[in-house]
């Protein structure tokens, strides 16, 4: 698919560089960078959810506090 885009000359020539130092086309760093940054933000929907649910009811996602005793012993014990 072909696409035009605009960024700033900046952005352009640091992107030029990197592409020649890699031996990649203009095309395929285009690519890596944007499949990169899908990748880091595949999740971001659900995040958002779940801070949406424990932030609309703050006792939700507390432990117990039994539960929580028990766990901060268990970190401990490990360092």
């Amino acid at each position: 698919m072909k696409t035009a885009i605009s960024i700033p000359d900046e952005l352009f020539e640091a992107a030029e560089r990197i592409a020649a130092r890699k031996n990649m086309s203009r095309s395929q760093l285009y690519s890596q960078a944007v499949a990169d940054w899908v990748e880091r933000h595949r999740d971001d929907r659900v995040t958002e959810a779940l801070d949406a649910v424990y932030s609309a009811d703050e006792e939700a996602g507390a432990l117990e506090a039994e539960v929580e005793t028990l766990q901060l012993h268990s970190i401990r014990r490990r360092r």
